[in-house]
């Protein structure tokens, strides 16, 4: 009986890790900022260069390497593994801050919180292999707090949820979310100051 509610628990956090995703949370938040600040037209114009440019490329990266058996798994939960993981989407990042500059002559303030915590993540990982899902679900939380702080708070919920299903899977020590945690609560709350510092220097 125990063995197979531990089962049960195994297979309800496996679905919420893997729904829960770095990409899944993020291709979420991009969705609904889409629908919420921008008409159709407008949203498709926003969110394909993202797609095209970040999501897909970093998905077949992915897959690719894991049908090669460079990497182990999808979430990449070996430490080793993961320094070309981080690479890799660091590179992408930086070529769609550099489109976005070329096309509308300023800088995604988003997406360069978004390669600053990835650059947090793999200097982390040098010393311990921080949660990614943790991290990038606080973050992710925070990115929703700022549209509205109802959603952000359910995020943040999800992220604490999130955190758990990591220990649970065996993925990552409880320290090792703590510190996915705490690096995405730093450079969150400089996200949340920044954002809120330029809207009231707009309405100034």
């Amino acid at each position: 009986m125990e063995g197979k509610q531990t089962s049960l628990i195994q297979k309800i956090s496996r679905i919420i890790s893997e729904f829960f995703s770095p990409l899944v949370s993020l291709f979420l938040f991009f969705i609904y900022k889409s629908i919420l600040e921008y008409s159709l037209q407008d949203s498709i114009i926003y969110f394909l260069p993202i797609l095209l440019i970040i999501i897909l490329p970093v998905i077949i990266w992915l897959v690719w390497n894991v049908k090669t058996g460079r990497y182990t798994n999808m979430d990449v939960s070996n430490r080793v593994q993961r320094k070309t993981f981080y690479i890799f989407t660091a590179t992408c990042v930086i070529s769609y801050l550099i489109f976005h500059y070329i096309k509308n002559g300023s800088i995604d303030f988003l997406m360069m919180f978004i390669l600053v915590l990835l650059f947090a993540l793999q200097i982390s990982n040098f010393f311990i292999k921080s949660s990614m899902h943790t991290a990038f679900n606080v973050f992710v939380a925070a990115l929703f707090y700022s549209l509205d702080w109802r959603i952000g708070i359910i995020w943040l919920g999800i992220a604490i949820l999130v955190g758990i299903t990591r220990v649970i899977l065996k993925r990552h020590t409880v320290k090792e979310v703590f510190m996915g945690a705490g690096i995405a609560f730093v450079i969150s709350f400089i996200y949340l100051y920044c954002t809120i510092h330029f809207q009231h220097s707009n309405i100034l």
